[in-house]
């Protein structure tokens, strides 16, 4: 089984480590976004994709594409995503108008090829889980058709990756995953360095960065980092398709990942065991990917 770590099964069997609760992610408070704040926590988005592939696409070559064993229409590919990401930009900016914030600045954890294959992969899914959690902030009917529209598009390019590329699972189940604006926003602060002064401030905060082993996979006992002062016990929120998986997280930071978790997979820290929410939420979230083959059977 391949695995993924940076920051999907809606489980029908807990055990009793294990408990599950219903997602979606609920707010701190009780202030709701303006529409052009979602808008603008979208370019945000898209800039970061729009700067990750720009600057992938002029490090790599074709012919560092071949040398990583990857197909050689895979970067033709990746060039048609980038025009995709560039014109999310510019639709998003036409639309906010002389309220768009400005790009931010970026560091990157590509060295090579492959890892700008994982990256791409985990960008694109987390972008479909910040379109599908902010859905719920829009009112205005043109805002949630063209929404949509750059979700579908971003989907399409996640399971590609994982499939076409990757040779993995090209879904995770019947419902993606959510994600509240804050635990999106906790991962994509993994890899902005900073943002103009001049751009509207966004409804956003960061949790402390949560990172699992790499190689992590379900069954198994791992020990998990992040730094926040807490006390009273602590579990790992295992957030998938439209629910969420608990096992406690013992005082040697060690979890039991449950062995039925397949595909994308969130996972984390709260100081519940029956909800995710932000005011439970102590670190994380990261990014997992379980991929499984198309007998339903994890892949080692």
């Amino acid at each position: 089984m391949k695995v993924t770590t940076a920051s999907l099964t809606l489980l029908a069997v807990a055990a009793i480590s294990e408990l599950c609760a219903a997602v979606p992610t609920k707010r701190a408070d009780s202030s709701t976004p303006t529409e052009i704040q979602i808008l603008n926590f979208a370019l945000t988005l898209e800039h970061l994709e729009n700067a990750f592939y720009t600057q992938g696409l002029q490090k790599y070559t074709q012919q560092d594409f071949l040398n990583a064993d990857l197909p050689p229409w895979a970067r033709g590919r990746w060039n048609q995503i980038a025009q995709h990401e560039s014109t999310h930009v510019s639709f998003l900016e036409g639309v906010i108008g002389d309220q768009a914030v400005q790009p931010c600045t970026y560091s990157f954890p590509d060295t090579d090829p492959m890892s700008f294959v994982t990256t791409s992969f985990m960008l694109e899914t987390v972008g479909v889980s910040a379109y599908s959690g902010a859905a719920q902030f829009l009112s205005n009917s043109d805002y949630i058709t063209s929404s949509g529209a750059i979700l579908a598009v971003e989907a399409r390019q996640s399971a590609w990756i994982n499939s076409a590329v990757l040779k993995a699972n090209p879904w995770n189940t019947a419902f993606d995953t959510p994600l509240d604006l804050n635990h999106v926003w906790t991962l994509a602060s993994g890899v902005i360095v900073s943002c103009p002064s001049s751009n509207m401030p966004l409804p956003v905060k960061a949790f402390p960065a949560l990172s699992f082993p790499a190689g992590a996979q379900p069954g198994q006992t791992v020990k998990v980092s992040f730094n926040a002062t807490t006390t009273g016990q602590l579990y790992v929120a295992f957030i998938a398709g439209l629910g969420a998986t608990f096992a406690p997280l013992s005082s040697q930071m060690t979890v039991d990942i449950p062995s039925t978790l397949q595909g994308v997979v969130f996972p984390v820290i709260t100081s519940s065991n029956q909800m995710v929410a932000d005011n439970v939420t102590i670190a994380g979230p990261t990014f997992l990917s379980f991929h499984f083959n198309s007998d339903d059977v994890n892949e080692l």
